[in-house]
């Protein structure tokens, strides 16, 4: 019994010098030193021994288990030690290295074009005002001169989220809440998001940003007007820039009119760019209709005011040169690092 212990202290010896992974360790200390160990095998047996011979072969026996047991840790703390220089070594840093060069973020096109803007119109001293996305059918259309019946309803494709409560087509709806709220006189622009339901193309989305002007004020003309939209219009594309009214309607303004640009390309003769016609739309705009603005709370006899809407994606295409809004909306990294 003495040989079979030396046996087992040798070979537990032997093969954990030879382990190289914890896994292994721990299985060579349940298999000598387990309850149903090897050495407990061993031990099982001394109840065939003489009483002289027992307290020699388990004073031998628990050397050998203390043996195993302190040769498992010691390889244990061996290989993770081991472990950790690896480890060390492979995730060492070179300080001397240059550091990566992180990329800084930038303005959207949109943001660049829209900024300039608010700026534009801030100076001529109107006020940035904002509303909600989620509007009630009044306030996007009954209160603009759009009834329910109106045939201006069937060109307007609206997500409804019930009968009342839709997602707002136009920004024109902060323009009644703020009459609502506020007297005359009254100068504001209200940029924002706004939702048809249009299938996405080159020139269409369903989600798109409007820019909504407003002064209401005692004694304003259309030469009001025309003089704002032409110091706009010279302060975003240049002092060179010609500018045109032409008659068109939109029920909650009267008269009304859309202002096209000269086409910068061709200088009216005519091109691609401007699909050979000379001139490029730029906003619609008008005198705002007595009728809104009695709505509003507003004596028409008393005040009266224009509104304008511009469509932002738009100005931007023409500003930048881009022909597909959806650009605008993909966030390809290669064409937005175009604008930093």
């Amino acid at each position: 019994m003495k040989q079979k212990l030396e046996e087992i202290r040798e070979r537990a010896r032997a093969e954990l010098e030879a382990a190289s992974v914890v896994e292994d360790i721990e299985a060579l200390r349940i298999k000598y030193a387990g309850k149903k160990g090897e050495l407990t095998n061993i031990l099982k047996q001394m109840g065939k021994l003489s009483p002289e011979e027992r307290p020699v072969v388990g004073q031998l026996a628990n050397e050998v288990r203390s043996f195993i047991e302190n040769a498992v840790e010691k390889k244990k703390a061996e290989l993770a030690e081991a472990m950790l220089e690896k480890q060390l070594e492979e995730e060492k840093l070179d300080v001397t290295l240059p550091a990566d060069v992180t990329p800084l973020g930038h303005k959207h096109p949109l943001s660049i074009v829209l900024d300039e803007i608010k700026e534009i119109f801030v100076g001529m001293g109107f006020e940035i005002v904002d509303g909600p996305e989620v509007e009630y059918d009044y306030y996007n259309f009954e209160a603009l001169n759009i009834p329910k019946d109106h045939p201006a309803r069937d060109t307007q494709d609206t997500f409804y989220i019930t009968d009342n409560i839709l997602l707002r087509t136009q920004t024109s709806p902060v323009q009644v809440r703020v009459m609502e709220k506020q007297k005359p006189p009254i100068r504001i622009i209200s940029p924002g998001r706004v939702f048809r339901s249009d299938a996405v193309d080159a020139t269409h989305s369903p989600l798109f940003h409007q820019i909504e002007g407003l002064v209401v004020d005692k004694d304003i003309t259309f030469a009001d007007l025309k003089g704002t939209l032409e110091t706009f219009i010279k302060r975003l594309y240049g002092e060179e820039s010609v500018v045109r009214f032409r008659p068109h309607h939109f029920p909650f303004t009267e008269p009304s009119a859309e202002v096209d640009v000269q086409c910068f390309s061709c200088k009216g003769k005519g091109c691609r760019v401007c699909k050979n016609e000379g001139w490029i739309e730029i906003l619609g705009c008008g005198m705002v209709h007595p009728k809104v603005l009695e709505n509003c709370g507003i004596d028409p006899e008393v005040y009266s005011g224009f509104a304008l809407g511009l469509g932002l994606e738009r100005v931007a295409m023409r500003r930048y040169g881009v022909d597909d809004m959806r650009l605008f909306f993909d966030n390809d990294t290669r064409f937005l690092s175009q604008f930093e």
